[in-house]
């Protein structure tokens, strides 16, 4: 998982929206020209204290995660190569009844494994938001404080900024203002299913 770069555009984005508003409310005269300022917020976001707690945590879970839906595919991979070294000798009507039990658990896999991805896409989002909060909050602060116009991102992936006044550069400034934050406790759970999922390697319907 690579939390920094999913937030990395968050960061653009709360930055500039927390400009706007300042600009409008208070212009500068006309001789004088905007105070701007900028941040590298990949280096904020790799030093934001928790950061590196809530990666761990996230990657825990994930692992966590993971290793349920492997049992669950071994455990489908082996209830169908049992049934495929008995298909030859079973009845028909067995064989409908063995078949349609490996088809139902199939379906629960594919909805077990699509509603733990679904539920870690919304833990990595649950983890990151404190640290974003704080981030977003430092940058209004610091903004209102000395009287920036902008805020801009030389860490933005759209490389909006190609050379800097290195003067101009905050992200020290912002990354002292971060207190640690600490990641929640709270554990992935079952949520509801979201969608089929690839079955696992080497499982396919068996033929009647």
């Amino acid at each position: 998982m690579n939390l920094t770069r999913r937030a990395t555009r968050l960061a653009l984005v709360l930055s500039a929206a927390s400009a706007v508003p300042a600009l409008a409310q208070s212009a500068p005269p006309a001789a004088a020209l905007p105070k701007i300022a900028y941040i590298d917020s990949k280096v904020v976001l790799s030093r934001a204290p928790g950061r590196q707690q809530a990666e761990d945590t996230f990657n825990k879970e994930m692992e966590a995660s993971r290793a349920q839906v492997q049992k669950m595919g071994d455990s489908l991979q082996t209830m169908i190569a049992d049934y495929q070294k008995t298909q030859a000798t079973l009845a028909q009507t067995v064989r409908d009844q063995r078949e349609a039990a490996i088809r139902k658990k199939q379906e629960d896999y594919q909805s077990r494994a699509g509603s733990l991805d679904q539920r870690m896409q919304q833990r990595q989002m649950e983890l990151v938001k404190p640290i974003m909060d704080q981030i977003r909050k430092v940058l209004d602060d610091i903004r209102q404080e000395d009287g920036y116009a902008f805020i801009l991102d030389a860490g933005s992936e759209a490389g909006v900024i190609v050379a800097a006044d290195r003067n101009l550069d905050i992200t020290e400034k912002v990354i002292a203002r971060l207190k640690p934050v600490t990641a929640s406790a709270a554990k992935p759970d079952s949520g509801k299913p979201a969608g089929p999922r690839p079955a696992p390697a080497g499982v396919t319907r068996p033929k009647p």
